[in-house]
């Protein structure tokens, strides 16, 4: 129990600095972008859609391997947990408890992101240009590279045209796929703490919050088909 608790309060001091890091950006997110990007939640789970043009420079070996696909879905979490066939009791326990190995989740999405991930909570951020290089940055920073700068695929993904790639950093408790998304989060300047975003809810919740307060809440509010500015 001592040893556990000793574990628990390193993750609580590092946790904040846990890989892969959040990209430093110093403006504040001002929701008035050109570019839409979305976060989509999967119930226990969270992860970004992105245009796969904005992507490819930053990850060329991604636009061989979804070529014709106009958006890409990102998410990171435990390897074992993530890629398993049977999700078994130690799997969750050591996903938790214990540092593991990470990947990364690649889907190919279609045009129309919302009908796409019709039975998940989807909602629509506009960038402008430098946080969209920010976010993509944070993702590209995600992916594990081997000494010749390319990324590693793993298994093939869970649903439709998906991948797994090696990831960079371990998950843990303080360190989710959650946690990952606040990160990306704070790249694009949102004033949010990523080591006290562990579940998906509380994701959705600050990013309604953020909807809620913003001035310009055709451009923030949850996805129902509207555009980023032009």
């Amino acid at each position: 129990m001592h040893r556990f608790l000793a574990v628990l309060l390193l993750f609580l001091v590092t946790g904040c600095s846990s890989q892969p890091w959040a990209v430093d950006h110093s403006e504040a997110y001002s929701s008035t972008g050109q570019h839409q990007i979305y976060v989509v939640s999967h119930g226990w789970h969270t992860g970004f859609v992105i245009p796969s043009k904005d992507v490819y420079k930053a990850i060329p070996a991604l636009k061989t391997r979804f070529k014709g696909s106009p958006n890409i879905e990102f998410g990171w979490g435990d390897k074992g947990f993530y890629q398993a066939e049977e999700i078994t009791s130690g799997l969750t326990l050591r996903a938790i408890f214990w540092p593991t190995e990470s990947v990364i989740h690649a889907v190919a999405v279609p045009e129309d992101v919302p009908q796409y991930f019709n039975n998940s909570d989807v909602q629509s951020l506009c960038l402008n240009q430098a946080e969209l290089d920010s976010l993509v940055a944070f993702i590209a920073g995600s992916f594990y590279r081997d000494k010749d700068k390319h990324i590693l695929p793993q298994k093939n993904g869970i649903y439709g045209n998906s991948q797994f790639y090696k990831g960079v950093g371990d998950y843990y408790l303080l360190n989710t796929c959650n946690s990952w998304t606040a990160k990306g989060l704070k790249s694009v300047g949102m004033d949010i703490s990523p080591i006290f975003k562990l579940t998906s809810g509380s994701i959705m919740d600050f990013l309604d919050d953020q909807s809620s307060r913003s001035s310009d809440t055709e451009r923030t509010s949850p996805v129902t088909g509207g555009e980023c500015g032009g």
